[in-house]
């Protein structure tokens, strides 16, 4: 008997239309699946569908995408595991499906490195808005000037970042995170201001800018208990400090 059609045993797709990109969903749920897919593809976009985590990850060393959609719950190999993987490899754009009220997986899913997560469930016209949305933050910007303080320097152009001297590992959003206090020394900004200013959105949820900047004071603080470079302004935001100042009271 001939075995049932598996999304990961298609061919790869072709290449995306122009202003589009290649992007691998990773989903078990093959409604979730076609919808999700079928909705990019009508964006432009060129997409790889695969079920579950080794799959994904092969499909990715042979095509490399410019974004992943990645179900948290996957069989076998969970989708914290296999965005490890990935970006063990190479930096590339996450956006992790959860569960809605998984608050904890999401939070463990931004920490490892996701972008952005959509809950379940969601809008499809939503979840390529924040497609476009993260690629958007990932392609070049005019403004390419090389940024340096406190020791630290970003080449906008080549993606790097340093810390006296010392490459950083640092996410897409990280860097972009990072670049924008570089641009704004001093100048206080809520967290609903980085998310409209750095992932471009007017909604969302705010922890998401907080995770973040948990992450980031890790790589470019000498203490990230007493961070003195990017500083909490409490009840404000937070501030980008290259002298290492004192806090505001």
């Amino acid at each position: 008997m001939q075995q049932p059609h598996r999304a990961e045993d298609a061919a790869p797709a072709g290449p995306p239309r122009p202003g589009g990109a290649r992007v691998l969903v990773v989903e078990d749920d093959p409604t979730v699946a076609e919808v999700v897919s079928r909705y990019l593809d009508r964006a432009g976009h060129a997409v790889d569908r695969v079920e579950d985590g080794p799959t994904a990850l092969s499909r990715a060393a042979v095509h490399w995408p410019d974004l992943v959609v990645l179900d948290l719950m996957l069989p076998g190999m969970d989708g914290l595991e296999v965005c490890r993987r990935l970006r063990a490899r190479a930096p590339v754009p996450v956006i992790m499906l959860t569960a809605r009220g998984d608050e904890d997986d999401r939070i463990l899913g931004l920490e490892v490195g996701a972008d952005d997560y959509v809950t379940k469930p969601f809008s499809p016209r939503e979840l390529v808005l924040r497609v476009e949305s993260v690629l958007r933050r990932t392609r070049p910007r005019s403004d390419l000037r090389p940024l340096a303080a406190a020791g630290l320097t970003v080449d906008p152009a080549a993606r790097r970042a340093a810390k006296d001297g010392d490459e950083l590992a640092l996410t897409l959003r990280e860097f972009d995170l990072l670049a924008f206090f570089l641009r704004h020394p001093g100048r206080v900004f809520s967290r609903a201001d980085l998310m409209r200013e750095v992932w471009g959105w007017d909604f969302g949820d705010l922890s998401t800018v907080t995770v973040h900047v948990r992450r980031l004071r890790g790589k470019v603080e000498d203490d990230p208990a007493r961070p003195r470079l990017i500083r909490t302004v409490w009840g404000m935001g937070y501030r980008f400090d290259p002298e290492g100042q004192a806090e505001l009271p």
